[in-house]
């Protein structure tokens, strides 16, 4: 075991150091600016992101998973096995307006797929600045294709017959891009002795002095004269400083004779002779070029300047950048950007980011420091953000904002007395967010807690807001779906109000106009008697209307009192459109995945067979995300003289998987009966469903148990393997021969294990939803499940030790918890139990 786990380690390490040398000869061969590799996960039909080069991970990640059938150019490639060239945004917006959406930037892009025997096993995604009708003339597509292929030839030969060793289930691996220029930094190495006052140079440090290496005379005081004239005695100093075992804590900075900047770096050599006076010094002096002297006058400019690289890592930062954002210099470098200054990131900056690493073109915006570098806006400073695109660096530039960003309020000194042409600059201080945005991150939003969670994410901040209530019409009252940020109880009177009241929440739905409150005075005055909360600020109601037909309404708060542009409230009723239709699909995804909870209820086994030497136990949890009901199912049929335990896992949720569950496990529960063979019921499933053509495949483990010998035989489809652990603790993983999903060859085979289960041994039998976990890998949550079950505790069912039923509870209870688990789980467990003692 230890063996393969080795060679796993190894594959996998030659399978990285591969993407990360094709996706940076693309980037060479071609001249693109971006690179990336998808490979096919161990999830039929979906690809993962396994290498981007020239481009941070975080910025990306809504493109790390990609399912074939999603209308998007690297799934196109997968599916159709052709080249997809797209030159520019234009071309890009008419082919694939989804993808054009969610990076709405000008470049183009060129999709291959990695040849692979009858399928691809993924795409090589090459990025590159937008042209005019073709990228011919930029890339070589056949030079693209000849690596693709190259890449689908490496990773078979490293597969070696197992095609599982090439699936990518983790997180991309982030390379930096080879630098387009060389870099200009000339070393030259030496040693010197201070007893003798010899010292020996190697030869590129001659010519890094413009010396011939008999014209040194190979002293420190010649060496301190050749290097900076007029820091001779510092370099002296120092060397005997440093022979002494004290070297300097930094390299010091020279002058050579004609000006240039040098450095010279010292350390002792212990390893010298011991009868010297002193410890012998090495050194290497570096001649910086340009580079020094462009920080340095980037250390003096009033501007705040700091420089990322591809990846999003601080590699320069002046004194000013460390004095605008709170950070000193030693916390903002060689920290990524989302490290660093975390209030940086994230909508809408992370947009202006892409925005900057994806074309030539520089972006500028408006920040708010935290005050008291705390993570929380508060009465932080305002800062004006310009981000310049380069080829290596984006170079970022801060200047204090002189006003407040209108978006959350009035800049200082532009009150209700300030003059209309200074509002106005601060207002055109905040950039409008782009609706097209909201509804990006609205597609992915299933119910309507996940719609009200993407509005309080993506629309508030954009516009300063604090606080929201939205408000859902059923039977012609409004009852609240979502709030956040207004003072506990302020909300309660309104809780069911009819549309025949005099409300702004209601008005604004009834008449279908939205309504905008500069203050809450305004809002007082306009509705007398109105219970309103002692907060000054200001308020927008929006309609919520969608197709002609009334949803609700929404209700955005603001801290301080400010003004609404038209062309603020053009967006904002715009969004509220697209919010609107975001919330009437959640209530069908609702009502779908009502029917579908209590369908599925109505198809899981109320009670599992039972067996006097057999005790089951089966724990099932629906997703806490999506629709919330998938197909995995369990059981435990009568068969013959023994037991069937079964568990299956259909694809996709809702309606759909759930009926094609109940046919699934009606069809497993028939062939059991008649007590077939283990291979004959999943072959006779696959025919069943494949004949059902439902659309949908599964996967099922089927076990038949021997109560009384503990004999076990076992077939597998496309499922998870068991886990088994001994009565003495012990866990393994049971190494079960299988065959593909159910639903998909029909002359598939599903070939027979047998084992044996000894009394108090558990048999552990779970759907993946279990052990898989975004961005992780399979096999890490299959080896957390097993070393929870070893700790689970000893004699299952038996006084002293942990019940059956305990185990089950142990093994589900980070799923029970976690909220935001993609997947349903199901787990079916198995123990026998001991023989009566005798005379009893």
């Amino acid at each position: 075991m230890a063996g393969s786990d080795e060679q796993a380690v190894r594959t996998r390490a030659r399978l990285t150091a591969l993407l990360a040398d094709v996706s940076t000869g693309v980037l060479t061969a071609a001249g693109g600016r971006v690179a990336g590799v998808y490979l096919r996960s161990r999830t039929p039909g979906l690809l993962r992101l396994a290498v981007l080069t020239g481009l941070p991970g975080p910025l990306f990640r809504s493109w790390w998973r990609l399912h074939v059938g999603r209308p998007f150019p690297v799934a196109d490639a997968y599916r159709l096995g052709v080249q997809v060239v797209l030159p520019n945004a234009t071309e890009t917006m008419r082919r694939y307006p989804q993808f054009a959406a969610g990076l709405p930037f000008p470049f183009g892009s060129v999709h291959v797929p990695v040849p692979g025997g009858t399928a691809p096993l993924g795409v090589l995604t090459v990025l590159h600045p937008a042209v005019a009708d073709t990228v011919d003339d930029l890339l070589d597509r056949e030079l693209l294709g000849r690596l693709a292929e190259g890449l689908g030839t490496e990773l078979l030969g490293l597969a070696d017959g197992d095609e599982d060793a090439i699936v990518w289930d983790g997180e991309p691996l982030c390379v930096r891009p080879p630098a387009s220029r060389p870099a200009r930094v000339a070393v030259g190495r030496f040693s010197c002795d201070p007893a003798t006052s010899v010292v020996r140079a190697d030869d590129r440090l001659h010519a890094l002095l413009g010396l011939r290496p008999g014209e040194f005379a190979g002293t420190m005081t010649a060496l301190a004269d050749a290097v900076a004239p007029a820091d001779a005695h510092r370099i002296l100093a120092a060397l005997r400083d440093t022979a002494a075992g004290k070297p300097p804590s930094a390299p010091l900075s020279l002058r050579a004779r004609d000006g240039t900047p040098r450095l010279l770096d010292l350390w002792p050599a212990d390893a010298d002779r011991a009868d010297r006076t002193g410890t012998a010094v090495h050194g290497v002096v570096f001649d910086p070029g340009t580079a020094a002297s462009a920080d340095g006058a980037a250390d003096l400019l009033p501007e705040g300047v700091f420089c990322l690289d591809r990846l999003g890592l601080i590699v320069y930062a002046n004194p000013a950048a460390a004095r605008l954002t709170g950070r000193a210099r030693e916390r903002l470098l060689g920290q990524t950007l989302w490290e660093a200054l975390p209030w940086l990131t994230g909508p809408p900056y992370d947009d202006h980011l892409r925005g900057a690493l994806l074309s030539p073109e520089p972006v500028h915006f408006h920040a708010r420091r935290p005050a008291d570098d705390r993570d929380e806006p508060s009465e932080g400073d305002w800062l004006a953000v310009s981000v310049h695109p380069g080829t290596d660096l984006l170079t970022c530039v801060l200047v204090p904002a002189s006003r407040m960003d209108a978006a959350s309020g009035p800049a200082p000194g532009a009150g209700a007395g300030a003059p209309e042409d200074t509002v106005a600059d601060a207002r055109s201080m905040t950039p409008l967010y782009r609706p097209i945005a909201l509804a990006i991150a609205l597609t992915d939003a299933v119910t309507a807690r996940q719609v009200s969670a993407v509005v309080m994410q993506e629309l508030l901040p954009a516009f300063g807001g604090r606080r929201l209530a939205i408000y859902l019409l059923q039977d012609r009252h409004l009852y609240l779906a979502w709030e956040t940020g207004f003072p506990q109880g302020f909300l309660a009177p309104f809780e069911g109000i009819g549309l025949d009241a005099h409300v702004p929440g209601v008005e604004t739905l009834t008449t279908g106009r939205p309504l905008f409150f500069e203050s809450m005075g305004q809002l007082a005055a306009a509705y007398p008697g109105l219970a309103l909360d002692a907060q000054v600020g200001s308020r927008a109601f929006l309609p919520l209307i969608a197709s002609g037909r009334p949803v609700g309404s929404c209700i955005l708060g603001f801290d301080r009192e400010r003004a609404f542009s038209t062309e603020e409230r053009t967006v904002l009723t715009a969004l509220a459109g697209l919010i609107a239709h975001a919330m009437e699909r959640a209530r069908r995804y609702d009502d779908e995945a009502a029917l579908a909870r209590g369908l599925q209820q109505a198809l899981l086994p109320r009670r599992l067979s039972t067996h006097p030497r057999v005790e089951t136990v089966g724990r099932y949890l629906p997703g806490t995300q999506g629709m919330d009901v998938g197909g995995d199912w369990y059981d435990v049929v009568e068969a013959g003289d023994g037991l069937a335990l079964v568990i299956g896992d259909v694809q996709g949720h809702g309606v759909q998987a759930a009926a094609t569950m109940g046919q699934l496990r009606s069809a497993v529960r028939a062939f059991a009966l008649g007590d077939r063979p283990p291979d004959e019921v999943l072959s006779g499933t696959n025919h069943l469903l494949i004949d059902l053509d439902p659309g949908q495949f599964a996967s099922c483990c089927y076990v038949r148990l021997d109560p009384a010998t503990g004999r076990a035989r076992v077939a597998r489809a496309g499922h998870p393997p068991p886990l088994l652990r001994c009565p003495d603790g012990r866990t393994r993983l049971l190494d079960i021969s299988g065959g593909v999903v159910l639903g998909v060859d029909p002359h598939a085979r599903y070939p027979v294990t047998e084992l044996w289960l000894e009394p108090d041994a558990i048999l552990a039998l779970y759907t993946d939803g279990l052990v898989e976990r975004p961005g992780a890998d399979i096999d890490d949550g299959i080896a957390s499940l097993r070393l929870a079950l070893a700790q689970a505790g000893t004699g299952a069912g038996r006084g002293g030790g942990r019940s059956l039923s305990g185990v089950a509870d142990r093994l589900t209870a980070t799923a029970r918890h976690a909220t935001d688990r993609p997947d349903d789980v199901a787990l079916l467990l198995a123990a026998r139990r001991p023989p009566p003692a005798p005379g009893r």
